[in-house]
């Protein structure tokens, strides 16, 4: 029988690690990539279109539309892109917030296709984080958005996706701002990113549902939630295992 020391000691080198391989994707997407001149961007090396995406604002769809680019969005160093300049963000600020009790609705996209060892669909029970439309969703290549990104306006309610302990609240990992990192089993653990405030503390049980922080842009250009689902601390495709958009969990 493993003791608690020897669990605690466990989870800890496993929430350090979990914690570094954040710090290393946070610093990837802010080192190699191109130069930003407000409606173009100048593509390096390393970027690709959702790192390109995550830096400027500009969703995914909208880089492909602006630039003409087909599946899967090839680019080349050198090549300069247009994005979303003052226009865009003018007329993203015109447009009305979205109804706080607006259901979740997902960006259209394939479904991704499950790495090998990705747990089984319904073996745990999911709630959607936040209600607004996921403007980034999972990407499994090199750069690409290792969670959803989840828009709304500042001080949208952001709830525990499911019931576990905090084992992280801080801003001390670049680029996510205000983050909450939550436990739930032995094998899993969700992270909630650029947060406006904090509710919860380290070592706190929350419930599936409890509202444990409030929407911002912290680390961010726009007011969003980042949020992943890691098992056995790989990011795995959330929107594989939350329930459909519209749709409270069955379980």
């Amino acid at each position: 029988m493993v003791s608690n020391g020897s669990q605690f000691a466990l989870w800890r080198q496993r929430i350090i690690s979990l914690v570094c391989c954040l710090m290393l994707a946070a610093c990837a997407s802010k080192s190699g990539g191109g130069s930003n001149s407000g409606s173009t961007w100048t593509v390096k090396r390393g970027d690709t279109l959702y790192r390109i995406s995550r830096e400027t604002g500009t969703p995914v769809a909208d880089l492909a539309r602006l630039n003409g680019l087909k599946h899967p969005y090839t680019i080349t160093v050198g090549q300069k892109l247009r994005v979303n300049g003052a226009t865009a963000s003018a007329s993203k600020r015109s447009r009305p917030p979205a109804a706080s009790g607006q259901r979740t609705t997902g960006v259209a996209r394939m479904p991704s296709k499950p790495a090998a060892g990705w747990p089984p669909i319904g073996e745990r029970c999911w709630r959607w984080p936040a209600s607004g439309k996921v403007v980034l969703p999972y990407s499994s290549a090199d750069g690409g958005n290792k969670g959803i990104d989840i828009a709304g306006t500042r001080g949208d309610p952001i709830y525990a996706a499911g019931a576990g302990t905090v084992v992280y609240t801080g801003n001390q990992l670049r680029g996510y701002g205000n983050l909450i990192m939550i436990k739930h089993d032995q094998q899993y653990i969700t992270a909630y990113a650029h947060n406006d405030t904090m509710l919860v503390r380290n070592g706190e049980k929350v419930a599936a549902g409890q509202k444990i922080a409030t929407m911002g842009n912290s680390g961010a250009e726009s007011v969003r939630l980042h949020f992943q689902v890691r098992y056995k601390a790989t990011a795995i495709d959330p929107q594989r295992y939350l329930p459909l958009p519209g749709k409270s969990p069955s379980c």
